[in-house]
């Protein structure tokens, strides 16, 4: 169905725009909400003055945009997060996420959806892209660190050295499993003391 837009429309146009949308989106959602009208002759005629405004409105529209993507632009949002010594998370940074972190930061206020990426699984720098408009695409750099190093990572802006992590890792890895090895010889030995049995002569 082809309607008139009365108000500006995510994805669609703004006032005085006339659209091709389908038939029970017109209907039941822009039609009742007083967002367009159906483009009939004579909705056509009176809209001249509406087509008019339009081109005003979608270069006011986007000003606005421009605007907010150059706020935006090269923004760096920092997250802790849980991870293996592989720097896989034990969870994921969300589209959600990111777009309460820039809000918080900024002021800006960005519908999710506009987020190109998925949610984030492993440590390091990312660069989340944001899709304000057609030919406008800020991106913001979304850092994840180990969360024991996100204090640190706030206070100097750098990462940890990934050696100086698998090192770390590997190290505790090996004192888990020294240990372990430590526990399982400690227990067997007095298994062995308490059951007093001697070792059967070799074949």
């Amino acid at each position: 169905m082809k309607v008139i837009l009365k108000e500006y429309v995510y994805k669609h146009g703004v006032a005085g725009d006339i659209v091709e949308v389908a038939n029970g989106y017109a209907r039941n959602y822009l039609i009742p909400r007083g967002l367009a009208v159906k483009a009939t002759d004579d909705a056509l005629q009176l809209n001249e003055s509406l087509l008019a405004e339009a081109a005003i409105r979608r270069q006011e529209l986007n000003d606005k945009l421009i605007e907010v993507s150059n706020k935006i632009a090269d923004v760096e949002l920092a997250f802790g997060r849980k991870a293996g010594s592989n720097g896989k998370l034990y969870g994921s940074v969300t589209p959600t996420d990111i777009t309460d972190a820039l809000l918080e930061k900024t002021g800006v206020d960005i519908n999710r959806r506009r987020i190109s990426e998925k949610s984030l699984r492993e440590l390091g720098t990312h660069n989340v892209t944001i899709r304000m408009g057609a030919d406008l695409s800020p991106q913001v750099r979304v850092t994840i660190v180990r969360e024991e190093d996100l204090a640190a990572y706030l206070a100097q802006g750098e990462l940890p050295e990934e050696d100086d992590i698998d090192e770390d890792a590997e190290l505790l890895d090996g004192m888990d499993a020294l240990e372990t090895t430590e526990a399982i010889g400690e227990d067997a030995e007095a298994v062995v003391e308490e059951t007093d049995v001697e070792e059967a002569p070799a074949e």
